[in-house]
C-alpha cells in the first residue's frame, strides 16, 4: 500500500474530527447524551451487581449525588478519592464530580493500607467513597484519623462505627434538580489517574475534561458505530473509563462485569451481544469452537497482539479487530485505520490519532532517520496537565510541549509507527502495569534483604510475570530468608498482582560502568547461578 494521500479516509477523518466542536465539559456531554437518548439502556449489568439503568435514569442519579455531595461541602476543585469495585455508584459520582468541577481520585480496589495511605497523601485527597467491603484497607492505615476524618468518608453500603455516610442515603434523599455550580471549562482538573511507572511509587496524572472528551469522541469515531460495549476491566483503570465516554458519544450500553475471565469471555459476548472488546493473545489461543462466530462483533480493539494471530482471530470471530497505542498520560495516540486491511498482521499501531501530532527522536533530541529506532514524543490538546505533587516528573517527562512517552518505535517509509520496545522499567502484567521500582521498594525494607532487582520475565498467559532478585545481607543464606515471608511481606504492602512470583537469590547483581544494576544481565539467558522459586508453583526450578 502507498503512504496515505490528503484524500484518503484516515486524513479526512482527522480533518472532520478535529473541525468540530468539542462540549464544553464532561457534564454537558452527558445532559446531551440523556436528552437524546433518555429511554437507550447506558448501564447493563452482567454479574447481577445492581438493576441496569437508561440514560434518564443515570443523569437523575448522577444529579442526585452532585446535590448530596454538594451539601456535604464537595465544590470546584475538591479532591474525591473513589474507591470503588464495577458497580454504577462508580460512574454516577465521577458524572456527579465532573458536574460540580470537583476532581475524582480514582483507587484500585485492591491496594493495602500503604498503597492507600500514600495515594490519599499525595493526591490530596480531601473526601473518600470506599465500598464497606474494601474498609480494612482504611481501617488499617497508621494515623488514619489525621489524613482524613471520619466525617469525611463515604462508604456504599451499610457504614459501620465510626463511619456516618452511606452513599446510598445520601444520594437516594437528594432532589434530581441539579443545584447551579461553579463553571466548568475543558481545561479543568476532571481526574487524578495513579499510574505505576519507572521512578518509584505511582504518579498521579493530571487529567482535564478535554482529555476525556477527546479520548471518548475519538474513539467512538474512528470504526463502526457500535452499541453493547463490554466493560470487564475494573473501573478504576483507563481502558474501562474510555469506553463510559466512548459509549455516551455513542448513544450505546455498557455492558459490565465485576471481573475479567478469559475462559468466559467468547461466552458473554455472544450471550451479551457484546459489538466492541478488547482481546489479546490469551484470547486467539483459547481452544477454538464452532460458535466463535456466532457473535455480533463489529470491532475488535487490540494492542500487542502478536502479528501471526491476527489474521486468524478476524477469521474466527468475523470481525475487524485493529492495533492501537496509548498510555494515561496521553490517551489516544496512534490507531490502525479500518480501510488499511493490508496492514493486518504487520504488528504496526498505525498514524498518529486526530488531535495528536507524534515524531521519533535520538538519545540527542532530534528526530531519527525513516526507520530508525527513537523514543516517541508526543504532543496535542488535552494531554496530561502534568504529575499532581511530583514536579521533578513533570519536568522529566516534558521536552517544551512534547511529552517523552519512555517507549521506542520506529516509523516506516509509509508513515506508519510500530512499537520496538520499552524504555521504562516497567513491568506489564495482565495489563497492570507495575514498576519495577516499587516491588524493589518494598523488598530492600526487609532487614534481610541487602540488595534486590525485580524484572519482568515472558509467561504465556500474563504476557509477563514478576521475577525477583536478591542479595541477602552478609552472613545469612537462603535457609534464613526462605521465600513464603518474603512473599508475605510483599503481600503486606502491595496488591496481589504486584507481588512477584520468582525469587532467585544471587550473591551479587551485574553492575554497568556507572555502578547502575544491568537488568539485561538478568534476563538475558540463564543469568545466575542456582534455582528460582515458583510461587506459583511451590518448587524450586532451573
Amino acid at each position: 500500500m502507498t503512504k496515505p494521500g490528503p484524500d484518503s479516509p484516515a486524513v479526512r477523518f482527522r480533518a472532520e474530527i478535529e473541525g468540530e466542536a468539542l462540549h464544553p465539559n464532561l457534564g454537558a456531554l452527558v445532559a446531551e447524551a440523556a436528552a437524546r437518548y433518555s429511554d437507550r439502556p447506558l448501564w447493563v449489568s452482567i454479574d447481577g451487581q445492581g438493576p441496569d439503568m437508561t440514560y434518564g435514569a443515570f443523569e437523575a442519579a448522577a444529579n442526585r449525588c452532585a446535590n448530596a455531595l454538594g451539601a456535604l461541602g464537595v465544590v470546584k476543585g475538591t479532591h474525591v478519592g473513589v474507591m470503588l469495585p464495577n458497580v454504577a455508584p462508580f460512574l454516577i459520582t465521577w458524572v456527579a464530580l465532573a458536574r460540580l468541577g470537583a476532581v475524582m481520585v480514582p483507587i484500585n480496589i485492591g491496594y493495602t493500607p500503604s498503597e492507600l495511605d500514600y495515594t490519599l497523601d499525595n493526591g490530596d485527597v480531601e473526601v473518600l467513597i470506599i465500598d464497606n467491603e474494601r474498609l480494612a484497607a482504611l481501617t488499617g492505615i497508621k494515623d488514619r484519623a489525621a489524613l482524613i476524618a471520619d466525617d469525611r468518608v463515604i462508604v456504599a453500603g451499610a457504614p459501620p462505627a465510626p463511619f456516618v455516610h452511606d452513599w446510598f442515603a445520601l444520594t437516594d434523599g437528594a432532589s434530581e434538580v441539579l443545584d447551579a455550580g461553579a463553571e466548568v471549562d475543558a481545561d479543568d482538573l476532571a481526574t487524578i489517574q495513579y499510574t505505576s511507572g519507572t521512578t518509584g511509587m505511582p504518579k498521579g496524572c493530571m487529567l482535564t475534561h478535554r482529555y476525556w472528551l477527546i479520548i471518548g469522541k475519538v474513539l467512538a469515531r474512528r470504526g463502526p458505530t457500535v452499541q453493547r460495549l463490554l466493560v470487564d476491566l475494573p473501573l478504576h483503570y483507563l481502558g474501562a473509563q474510555w469506553r463510559f465516554w466512548m459509549a455516551l458519544y455513542a448513544g450505546g450500553a455498557i455492558c459490565v462485569a465485576l471481573r475479567y475471565t478469559l475462559n468466559g469471555l467468547i461466552g458473554r459476548i455472544r450471550d451479551h451481544d457484546i459489538d466492541f472488546t478488547s482481546m489479546f493473545d490469551q484470547v486467539a489461543k483459547l481452544p477454538q469452537s464452532a460458535k466463535d462466530g456466532e457473535n455480533k462483533l463489529k470491532r475488535i480493539s487490540i494492542a500487542g497482539l502478536s502479528p501471526e494471530l491476527h489474521a486468524t482471530l478476524e477469521a474466527r470471530f468475523g470481525a475487524p479487530a485493529r492495533e492501537g497505542y496509548g498510555m494515561t498520560e496521553v490517551g489516544a495516540t496512534l490507531y490502525m485505520p479500518f480501510e488499511e486491511t493490508a496492514m493486518v498482521g504487520s504488528g504496526s499501531c498505525g498514524i498518529p490519532s486526530p488531535f495528536r501530532q507524534c515524531q521519533i527522536v535520538g538519545a540527542d533530541g532530534t528526530p531519527v532517520a525513516t526507520g530508525e529506532p527513537g523514543e516517541l514524543w508526543v504532543r496535542g490538546a488535552g494531554i496530561l496537565k502534568g504529575y499532581y505533587n511530583q514536579p521533578e516528573a513533570t519536568a522529566a517527562a516534558f521536552c517544551g510541549e512534547w511529552f517523552r512517552t519512555g517507549d521506542l518505535f520506529r516509523q516506516d517509509a509509509k508513515g506508519y509507527y510500530s512499537l520496538v520496545g520499552r524504555i521504562k522499567d516497567m513491568i506489564r502484567r495482565s495489563g497492570e502495569n507495575i514498576s519495577a521500582q516499587e516491588v524493589e521498594a518494598v523488598l530492600l525494607a526487609m532487614p534481610e534483604v541487602r540488595q534486590a532487582a525485580v524484572v519482568a520475565v515472558p509467561d504465556s498467559l500474563r504476557g509477563e510475570e514478576v521475577k525477583a532478585f536478591i542479595v541477602l545481607e552478609p552472613g545469612l543464606a537462603s535457609s534464613d530468608l526462605p521465600p513464603d515471608p518474603i512473599f508475605d511481606h510483599c503481600a503486606r504492602h502491595l496488591a496481589r498482582f504486584k507481588v512477584p512470583r520468582y525469587l532467585h537469590f544471587v550473591e551479587g547483581l551485574p553492575k554497568t560502568a556507572s555502578n547502575k544494576v544491568a537488568k539485561h544481565k538478568l534476563t538475558a539467558g540463564d543469568p545466575a547461578a542456582g534455582a528460582s522459586y515458583d510461587r506459583a508453583e511451590g518448587t524450586w526450578r532451573r
